[in-house]
Protein backbone atom coordinates (compact mmCIF):
# COMPACT_ATOMS: atom_id res chain seq x y z
CA UNK A 1 0.00 0.00 0.00
CA UNK A 2 1.56 3.81 -1.09
CA UNK A 3 2.43 5.79 1.79
CA UNK A 4 1.41 9.43 2.56
CA UNK A 5 3.41 12.33 0.74
CA UNK A 6 4.26 13.96 4.20
CA UNK A 7 3.20 13.63 7.78
CA UNK A 8 2.63 16.59 10.02
CA UNK A 9 2.21 17.35 14.04
CA UNK A 10 -0.42 18.82 15.43
CA UNK A 11 0.07 20.34 18.60
CA UNK A 12 -2.32 20.80 21.40
CA UNK A 13 -2.60 22.32 24.56
CA UNK A 14 -1.90 21.17 28.03
CA UNK A 15 -5.41 20.85 28.81
CA UNK A 16 -6.49 18.85 25.36
CA UNK A 17 -3.73 17.23 26.00
CA UNK A 18 -5.12 16.08 29.23
CA UNK A 19 -8.97 15.85 28.02
CA UNK A 20 -7.03 13.24 25.49
CA UNK A 21 -8.49 15.32 22.20
CA UNK A 22 -5.17 14.62 20.49
CA UNK A 23 -5.78 10.60 20.55
CA UNK A 24 -9.62 10.86 19.63
CA UNK A 25 -10.01 13.29 17.07
CA UNK A 26 -13.03 12.64 15.45
CA UNK A 27 -13.19 15.49 12.77
CA UNK A 28 -10.76 18.21 10.78
CA UNK A 29 -11.55 20.83 8.48
CA UNK A 30 -9.21 23.26 6.41
CA UNK A 31 -9.81 27.01 6.28
CA UNK A 32 -6.90 28.71 5.28
CA UNK A 33 -3.63 28.69 7.43
CA UNK A 34 -5.78 27.21 10.14
CA UNK A 35 -7.47 23.59 10.54
CA UNK A 36 -10.58 23.34 12.83
CA UNK A 37 -10.72 20.02 14.70
CA UNK A 38 -12.64 18.09 17.27
CA UNK A 39 -12.38 15.22 19.63
CA UNK A 40 -15.43 13.12 20.09
CA UNK A 41 -14.70 13.37 24.10
CA UNK A 42 -15.57 16.74 24.74
CA UNK A 43 -17.97 19.45 23.68
CA UNK A 44 -15.10 21.94 22.50
CA UNK A 45 -13.72 22.84 19.04
CA UNK A 46 -10.60 23.68 18.61
CA UNK A 47 -8.13 25.72 15.75
CA UNK A 48 -4.98 25.19 15.16
CA UNK A 49 -3.40 27.66 13.13
CA UNK A 50 0.08 26.81 10.05
CA UNK A 51 3.61 26.75 11.32
CA UNK A 52 6.02 27.62 8.72
CA UNK A 53 9.51 27.40 8.29
CA UNK A 54 12.10 30.23 6.42
CA UNK A 55 10.94 28.68 3.19
CA UNK A 56 7.30 29.09 3.93
CA UNK A 57 6.59 25.10 4.22
CA UNK A 58 4.28 24.05 7.01
CA UNK A 59 6.06 22.12 9.20
CA UNK A 60 2.91 21.78 11.44
CA UNK A 61 -0.19 23.22 13.16
CA UNK A 62 -0.23 24.35 16.88
CA UNK A 63 -1.10 27.80 18.80
CA UNK A 64 -4.06 26.00 19.60
CA UNK A 65 -7.35 28.22 20.68
CA UNK A 66 -10.21 26.26 21.25
CA UNK A 67 -13.97 27.37 22.05
CA UNK A 68 -17.03 25.89 24.13
CA UNK A 69 -19.74 24.87 22.54
CA UNK A 70 -22.12 25.53 25.44
CA UNK A 71 -20.81 29.26 25.60
CA UNK A 72 -22.25 30.42 22.49
CA UNK A 73 -25.41 27.94 21.98
CA UNK A 74 -27.68 26.05 24.09
CA UNK A 75 -27.05 22.62 24.05
CA UNK A 76 -29.43 20.09 26.11
CA UNK A 77 -26.88 18.59 28.83
CA UNK A 78 -24.84 22.11 28.97
CA UNK A 79 -21.05 20.79 29.05
CA UNK A 80 -21.12 17.44 28.62
CA UNK A 81 -19.35 15.56 25.82
CA UNK A 82 -20.85 16.30 22.39
CA UNK A 83 -19.47 13.48 20.56
CA UNK A 84 -18.70 16.13 17.47
CA UNK A 85 -18.26 13.90 14.70
CA UNK A 86 -18.17 16.10 11.74
CA UNK A 87 -16.88 19.49 10.95
CA UNK A 88 -17.81 22.30 8.16
CA UNK A 89 -17.01 25.68 6.80
CA UNK A 90 -18.57 27.55 4.35
CA UNK A 91 -18.75 31.64 4.11
CA UNK A 92 -19.55 33.37 7.47
CA UNK A 93 -20.36 29.85 9.44
CA UNK A 94 -18.68 27.32 11.17
CA UNK A 95 -20.61 24.14 11.73
CA UNK A 96 -20.22 20.57 13.87
CA UNK A 97 -22.53 17.72 14.30
CA UNK A 98 -22.93 15.21 16.78
CA UNK A 99 -23.01 11.34 16.30
CA UNK A 100 -26.78 11.38 17.49
CA UNK A 101 -26.17 7.71 18.74
CA UNK A 102 -26.53 5.71 21.48
CA UNK A 103 -23.61 4.38 23.56
CA UNK A 104 -22.99 0.95 24.95
CA UNK A 105 -21.08 0.75 27.63
CA UNK A 106 -16.85 -0.80 26.88
CA UNK A 107 -16.23 -3.80 28.73
CA UNK A 108 -12.72 -2.96 30.53
CA UNK A 109 -9.50 -5.43 30.73
CA UNK A 110 -9.83 -5.07 34.84
CA UNK A 111 -13.65 -6.22 34.29
CA UNK A 112 -14.53 -9.83 36.15
CA UNK A 113 -16.47 -11.39 33.98
CA UNK A 114 -19.87 -10.90 35.83
CA UNK A 115 -19.07 -7.04 35.80
CA UNK A 116 -18.38 -7.15 32.61
CA UNK A 117 -21.58 -8.47 30.95
CA UNK A 118 -23.66 -5.99 32.86
CA UNK A 119 -21.24 -3.25 31.37
CA UNK A 120 -21.88 -4.88 28.05
CA UNK A 121 -25.62 -4.67 28.61
CA UNK A 122 -25.93 -0.97 29.43
CA UNK A 123 -26.42 1.48 27.00
CA UNK A 124 -27.11 4.95 27.63
CA UNK A 125 -28.27 8.38 25.70
CA UNK A 126 -25.99 11.41 26.25
CA UNK A 127 -28.37 14.38 24.81
CA UNK A 128 -26.00 16.63 23.35
CA UNK A 129 -24.82 14.30 21.01
CA UNK A 130 -27.83 14.66 18.86
CA UNK A 131 -26.95 18.32 18.37
CA UNK A 132 -26.42 20.30 14.55
CA UNK A 133 -24.66 23.37 14.78
CA UNK A 134 -24.22 26.78 13.13
CA UNK A 135 -21.49 29.12 14.58
CA UNK A 136 -20.56 32.49 13.29
CA UNK A 137 -16.50 33.02 12.49
CA UNK A 138 -16.02 36.53 13.59
CA UNK A 139 -13.38 37.95 11.23
CA UNK A 140 -11.85 40.05 13.99
CA UNK A 141 -10.66 37.02 15.73
CA UNK A 142 -11.23 34.26 13.71
CA UNK A 143 -13.00 32.61 16.13
CA UNK A 144 -16.63 31.77 16.62
CA UNK A 145 -19.00 33.61 18.35
CA UNK A 146 -22.54 34.20 20.14
CA UNK A 147 -23.31 37.12 17.47
CA UNK A 148 -21.34 38.40 14.64
CA UNK A 149 -21.65 41.50 12.87
CA UNK A 150 -21.65 41.41 8.88
CA UNK A 151 -22.60 44.27 6.92
CA UNK A 152 -25.65 45.27 7.88
CA UNK A 153 -26.61 41.14 8.96
CA UNK A 154 -26.80 40.05 12.71
CA UNK A 155 -25.02 36.51 12.12
CA UNK A 156 -26.62 34.20 15.49
CA UNK A 157 -24.98 31.21 16.87
CA UNK A 158 -27.66 28.55 16.06
CA UNK A 159 -28.41 24.88 17.00
CA UNK A 160 -30.85 22.13 16.16
CA UNK A 161 -31.62 19.83 18.60
CA UNK A 162 -32.59 19.19 22.40
CA UNK A 163 -35.90 20.50 21.95
CA UNK A 164 -37.78 17.03 19.94
CA UNK A 165 -36.60 18.81 16.72
CA UNK A 166 -33.40 16.90 16.44
CA UNK A 167 -32.50 14.84 13.05
CA UNK A 168 -33.22 11.65 15.31
CA UNK A 169 -36.56 12.93 15.49
CA UNK A 170 -36.75 13.72 11.93
CA UNK A 171 -35.97 10.60 10.86
CA UNK A 172 -37.90 8.61 13.74
CA UNK A 173 -40.47 7.18 11.48
CA UNK A 174 -37.91 6.71 8.18
CA UNK A 175 -38.56 3.40 7.04
CA UNK A 176 -34.86 2.27 6.39
CA UNK A 177 -33.09 5.04 9.10
CA UNK A 178 -36.10 4.90 11.75
CA UNK A 179 -35.67 1.43 13.29
CA UNK A 180 -31.68 1.59 13.85
CA UNK A 181 -31.98 4.43 16.24
CA UNK A 182 -32.90 1.73 19.03
CA UNK A 183 -29.88 0.75 18.63
CA UNK A 184 -25.91 1.42 19.56
CA UNK A 185 -23.79 2.89 17.47
CA UNK A 186 -20.77 -0.07 17.52
CA UNK A 187 -23.86 -2.29 16.90
CA UNK A 188 -24.46 -1.05 13.34
CA UNK A 189 -26.74 1.38 14.94
CA UNK A 190 -27.39 5.14 14.10
CA UNK A 191 -23.48 6.83 14.28
CA UNK A 192 -23.23 10.27 12.33
CA UNK A 193 -19.66 10.54 10.79
CA UNK A 194 -19.30 13.56 8.25
CA UNK A 195 -21.06 16.04 7.73
CA UNK A 196 -20.48 19.05 4.69
CA UNK A 197 -22.24 21.92 3.36
CA UNK A 198 -22.88 23.25 -0.10
CA UNK A 199 -23.99 26.98 -1.28
CA UNK A 200 -25.94 26.34 -4.25
CA UNK A 201 -25.65 29.01 -7.11
CA UNK A 202 -29.77 30.05 -5.66
CA UNK A 203 -27.60 30.95 -2.47
CA UNK A 204 -29.69 27.64 -0.87
CA UNK A 205 -27.32 25.59 1.34
CA UNK A 206 -27.62 22.13 1.56
CA UNK A 207 -25.89 20.27 4.59
CA UNK A 208 -25.07 16.35 3.82
CA UNK A 209 -24.94 14.39 7.09
CA UNK A 210 -22.61 10.98 6.50
CA UNK A 211 -23.96 7.66 8.22
CA UNK A 212 -21.32 5.42 9.65
CA UNK A 213 -23.76 3.05 10.27
CA UNK A 214 -25.79 1.78 9.72
CA UNK A 215 -24.93 0.01 6.51
CA UNK A 216 -28.08 -1.58 4.98
CA UNK A 217 -27.29 -4.68 2.87
CA UNK A 218 -23.73 -3.36 1.96
CA UNK A 219 -25.34 0.88 1.40
CA UNK A 220 -24.06 3.57 3.67
CA UNK A 221 -26.77 6.43 3.65
CA UNK A 222 -26.05 9.96 3.74
CA UNK A 223 -29.16 12.49 4.72
CA UNK A 224 -29.28 16.36 2.93
CA UNK A 225 -31.31 18.68 5.23
CA UNK A 226 -31.89 22.69 4.49
CA UNK A 227 -31.10 24.17 7.79
CA UNK A 228 -32.20 27.86 8.24
CA UNK A 229 -32.45 30.56 10.87
CA UNK A 230 -35.67 29.78 13.09
CA UNK A 231 -37.45 33.23 12.74
CA UNK A 232 -39.02 33.12 16.00
CA UNK A 233 -35.69 32.62 18.05
CA UNK A 234 -32.41 33.30 15.91
CA UNK A 235 -29.92 31.35 18.27
CA UNK A 236 -32.26 27.65 16.80
CA UNK A 237 -32.21 26.19 13.64
CA UNK A 238 -35.25 24.81 11.85
CA UNK A 239 -35.40 22.06 8.64
CA UNK A 240 -37.21 23.58 5.50
CA UNK A 241 -38.96 21.09 3.10
CA UNK A 242 -37.65 20.73 -0.51
CA UNK A 243 -39.74 22.34 -2.66
CA UNK A 244 -39.09 19.98 -5.32
CA UNK A 245 -37.44 17.05 -6.97
CA UNK A 246 -36.42 13.97 -5.06
CA UNK A 247 -38.30 14.30 -1.25
CA UNK A 248 -40.52 16.92 -2.21
CA UNK A 249 -42.55 18.50 0.61
CA UNK A 250 -40.71 16.59 3.17
CA UNK A 251 -37.95 18.07 5.45
CA UNK A 252 -34.92 15.47 4.14
CA UNK A 253 -33.33 13.42 1.46
CA UNK A 254 -31.93 10.35 1.88
CA UNK A 255 -29.25 8.62 -0.55
CA UNK A 256 -27.86 5.20 -0.48
CA UNK A 257 -23.91 5.13 -1.59
CA UNK A 258 -22.47 1.90 -2.88
CA UNK A 259 -19.37 1.69 -0.54
CA UNK A 260 -18.95 -1.96 -1.08
CA UNK A 261 -20.20 -2.23 2.46
CA UNK A 262 -18.35 -0.04 4.29
CA UNK A 263 -20.21 3.46 6.24
CA UNK A 264 -19.59 6.81 5.88
CA UNK A 265 -16.64 8.22 8.21
CA UNK A 266 -16.22 11.82 6.78
CA UNK A 267 -17.50 13.96 3.98
CA UNK A 268 -15.85 16.84 2.15
CA UNK A 269 -16.51 19.34 -0.12
CA UNK A 270 -14.31 19.28 -3.54
CA UNK A 271 -15.87 21.82 -5.76
CA UNK A 272 -19.02 20.13 -7.13
CA UNK A 273 -18.09 16.28 -5.92
CA UNK A 274 -17.96 15.08 -2.12
CA UNK A 275 -14.84 12.74 -1.09
CA UNK A 276 -16.49 10.75 0.69
CA UNK A 277 -14.14 8.75 3.65
CA UNK A 278 -15.12 5.03 4.02
CA UNK A 279 -14.71 2.63 6.73
CA UNK A 280 -16.31 -0.13 8.68
CA UNK A 281 -19.63 0.27 10.47
CA UNK A 282 -18.47 -1.66 13.55
CA UNK A 283 -15.59 -1.95 15.59
CA UNK A 284 -13.46 -3.19 12.83
CA UNK A 285 -10.16 -1.51 11.66
CA UNK A 286 -10.19 -1.94 7.81
CA UNK A 287 -10.53 -1.26 5.37
CA UNK A 288 -10.67 2.19 4.27
CA UNK A 289 -10.97 4.45 0.95
CA UNK A 290 -11.76 7.87 -0.25
CA UNK A 291 -14.18 7.67 -2.83
CA UNK A 292 -15.41 10.44 -4.63
CA UNK A 293 -18.96 11.11 -5.45
CA UNK A 294 -19.15 12.83 -8.61
CA UNK A 295 -21.07 15.52 -8.99
CA UNK A 296 -23.15 15.08 -5.42
CA UNK A 297 -23.13 19.01 -5.24
CA UNK A 298 -24.04 20.19 -8.90
CA UNK A 299 -27.63 18.49 -8.94
CA UNK A 300 -30.55 16.87 -7.46
CA UNK A 301 -28.36 13.92 -6.21
CA UNK A 302 -29.47 10.61 -6.93
CA UNK A 303 -31.39 8.93 -4.41
CA UNK A 304 -29.36 5.08 -5.19
CA UNK A 305 -26.21 6.23 -5.94
CA UNK A 306 -24.19 2.90 -7.45
CA UNK A 307 -20.71 2.11 -7.85
CA UNK A 308 -19.28 3.83 -11.01
CA UNK A 309 -20.40 7.01 -9.73
CA UNK A 310 -18.27 6.88 -6.17
CA UNK A 311 -14.54 6.21 -7.74
CA UNK A 312 -11.87 5.10 -5.58
CA UNK A 313 -9.70 8.32 -5.01
CA UNK A 314 -7.27 6.62 -2.41
CA UNK A 315 -6.89 3.47 -0.19
CA UNK A 316 -5.32 4.69 2.98
CA UNK A 317 -3.53 2.06 5.71
CA UNK A 318 -4.92 1.22 8.63
CA UNK A 319 -3.39 -0.27 12.34
CA UNK A 320 -5.24 -2.88 14.28
CA UNK A 321 -6.66 -1.12 16.66
CA UNK A 322 -5.08 1.78 15.62
CA UNK A 323 -4.55 4.38 13.53
CA UNK A 324 -7.97 5.20 12.24
CA UNK A 325 -8.36 7.05 9.80
CA UNK A 326 -11.57 9.75 11.50
CA UNK A 327 -11.05 13.08 9.04
CA UNK A 328 -10.56 14.07 5.76
CA UNK A 329 -10.10 17.93 4.66
CA UNK A 330 -8.70 19.34 1.32
CA UNK A 331 -5.33 21.94 1.13
CA UNK A 332 -5.42 23.82 -1.63
CA UNK A 333 -2.24 23.56 -4.14
CA UNK A 334 0.73 24.79 -2.84
CA UNK A 335 -0.56 25.22 0.82
CA UNK A 336 2.35 23.40 2.39
CA UNK A 337 4.62 25.55 0.00
CA UNK A 338 6.75 23.21 -1.86
CA UNK A 339 4.96 23.64 -5.29
CA UNK A 340 2.05 20.40 -4.73
CA UNK A 341 -0.79 19.99 -6.25
CA UNK A 342 -4.05 19.25 -3.87
CA UNK A 343 -3.68 17.58 -0.83
CA UNK A 344 -5.73 15.34 1.23
CA UNK A 345 -4.96 16.10 5.32
CA UNK A 346 -6.18 12.82 7.35
CA UNK A 347 -6.36 12.66 11.05
CA UNK A 348 -6.89 9.60 12.98
CA UNK A 349 -8.62 8.54 16.09
CA UNK A 350 -6.37 5.92 18.39
CA UNK A 351 -3.14 7.26 17.12
CA UNK A 352 -0.41 4.32 17.03
CA UNK A 353 2.78 4.94 19.56
CA UNK A 354 4.75 5.85 16.58
CA UNK A 355 2.82 9.28 15.76
CA UNK A 356 3.31 10.67 19.21
CA UNK A 357 6.45 13.31 19.25
CA UNK A 358 8.53 14.16 21.86
CA UNK A 359 6.70 17.65 22.16
CA UNK A 360 3.53 16.46 22.66
CA UNK A 361 2.22 16.60 19.50
CA UNK A 362 0.32 13.64 16.98
CA UNK A 363 1.09 12.99 13.25
CA UNK A 364 -1.20 13.71 10.82
CA UNK A 365 -1.09 12.03 6.71
CA UNK A 366 -0.77 14.37 4.16
CA UNK A 367 -1.53 12.42 0.70
CA UNK A 368 -1.38 14.13 -2.97
CA UNK A 369 -4.96 14.15 -4.05
CA UNK A 370 -5.21 12.28 -7.43
CA UNK A 371 -6.53 14.67 -10.09
CA UNK A 372 -10.32 13.88 -11.33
Amino acid sequence: MDAPARQVPLHFSEASRAGSTHTNLSAVRADGEHLWVAGDETATLERLTAQRDGDGRVVGYGEEAGVRLADLVELPAGEEEADVEGLARLGPWLWAVGSHSLKRKRIRPSDPDDKARKRLAKVVREENRYVLVRLPVDPATGLPARTVRDGGRELTAAVLGGRGDSLAELLADDDLLGPFFAIPSKDNGVDVEGVAVHARDDGEVRVYVGFRGPVLRGWAVVAEVRPVTDPDDPHRLRLERFAKGPGEGRRYRLHLLDLEGLGVRDLCPHGEDLLVLAGPSMSLSGPVRVHRWVGACARDAAAVVRAGDLPVVLDLPHGRGEDHAEGIAVLPAGAHGGGHGEQLLVVLDSPADARHTPGGGVLADVWDLPTP
